[in-house]
């Protein structure tokens, strides 16, 4: 890959980085706790993904996930040990984020690419719950309601809001690889 090209890709990705964070700030629905169902923050990620392969669409997210982490780092000042802040950043931002660019490899099986959008944003998505589903067992598990289960609450909380965010990205993503499919998808892995 020539220099020029890994400079378009770079500056494309910072691009896609600052879109997602604009549209993270447009909440739809928002959790008490945390958690917020938002206007396809994820969707740009996503794109990154199927535009130029798992690689830059995982350092897309990682980033992204970085930043998300700095912007909302109380968030991470609630946990009680060095460790609950660690397993706090690993699952709900970096991991949590950097999932979302694997969406090509998830929909590298379909040869339609608008059912190859449809399945891997779905499946980071799911990834992404997972994250945040582990997270709520193993560091916020303490704000579950005396006698819920533990994981029984931390599947109810953050499905409340993941699985809306799933939907409206996948949906999301369908209509505009529809849309642009020729023109902006290069679908690579």
């Amino acid at each position: 890959m020539m220099k020029k090209d890994r400079t378009r890709i770079l500056v494309e990705c910072g691009l896609m980085i600052a879109m997602a964070t604009v549209l993270g700030y447009i909440p739809i629905f928002q959790m008490p706790m945390g958690g917020t169902v938002t206007l396809c923050s994820v969707a740009p990620l996503v794109m990154v993904s199927f535009r130029h392969g798992a690689k830059w669409g995982v350092f897309t997210g990682a980033v992204h996930g970085l930043i998300q982490m700095f912007l909302g780092f109380e968030n991470v000042l609630y946990c009680k040990t060095i460790w609950a802040m660690l397993g706090c950043i690993l699952l709900d931002y970096i991991i949590a984020f950097a999932a979302t660019g694997l969406s090509c490899v998830f929909g590298a099986g379909f040869k339609n690419r608008t059912v190859a959008a449809a399945v891997g944003t779905t499946a980071t998505g799911l990834i992404r719950y997972l994250c945040s589903f582990l997270s709520g067992i193993l560091i916020w598990g303490a704000y579950a309601p005396e006698g819920t289960p533990v994981w029984v609450y931390s599947l109810t909380y953050n499905g409340s809001y993941m699985i809306p965010e799933i939907i409206i990205t996948t949906v999301a993503m369908t209509v505009m690889m529809r849309v642009f499919e020729n023109r902006l998808f290069a679908a690579r892995v």
